[in-house]
């Protein structure tokens, strides 16, 4: 049943209103902020209108350079240096979390559970209790200060390899029945 009363929906529009203003608002102080110099953003009042450092901020933000002596990085090298670690991480992530459910799942070994088990309690330690350990092994493998030193030690993945495993014994095992008979192997 649908009613019509005027003033629930002024209401219902003015949280709306009220929703939108405390999110965007912070999204515009950003921009504003961004389009001034550095010396009049840490004065008060801030202020709410653009300014007109706006192509110098962002040409010092995107190639690099500095005001008064200081180098910052540019953004497109950081960029760069994101997405090669991320593309080592996933292609790693997926090659040994596939390769290990699949081993799980499809072929029969002593311990086959116990090393699934194994590979899931790691899911129970947190990140924090990793770090340092994980450090100390880069460190002592000589990859500080690299990308493999940073991307290694995040290729391991419990998550992937369960959640590859569950897909895997999704697959009905008459259909691998008939794979056998057609002449597949797994390797």
């Amino acid at each position: 049943m649908i009613e019509n009363r005027p003033f629930l929906n002024l209401v219902s529009h003015m949280v709306l209103i009220f929703g939108i203003v405390i999110v965007a608002l912070p999204i515009w102080i950003t921009f504003v902020a961004a389009t001034h110099d550095p010396i009049r953003m840490t004065q008060a009042p801030i202020p709410m209108l653009p300014g007109g450092y706006f192509w110098e901020n962002f040409n010092q933000t995107l190639f690099g350079g500095g005001l008064s002596g200081t180098e910052t990085a540019p953004v497109w090298r950081m960029l760069l240096n994101s997405m090669s670690m991320a593309m080592m991480i996933s292609f790693g992530k997926i090659a040994i979390s596939l390769l290990s459910a699949f081993a799980i799942v499809y072929f029969k070994f002593p311990f086959r559970m116990g090393f699934f088990w194994l590979i899931f309690i790691t899911l129970m330690l947190p990140v924090e209790v990793r770090i340092l350990p994980t450090f100390e092994v880069v460190a002592n493998l000589g990859m500080l200060n690299s990308y493999w030193g940073l991307s290694v030690p995040l290729i391991a993945s419990a998550t992937a390899t369960f959640m590859f495993r569950q897909v895997f014994l999704t697959i009905p095992a008459e259909m691998l029945e008939s794979a056998r008979i057609d002449g597949a192997r797994p390797l």
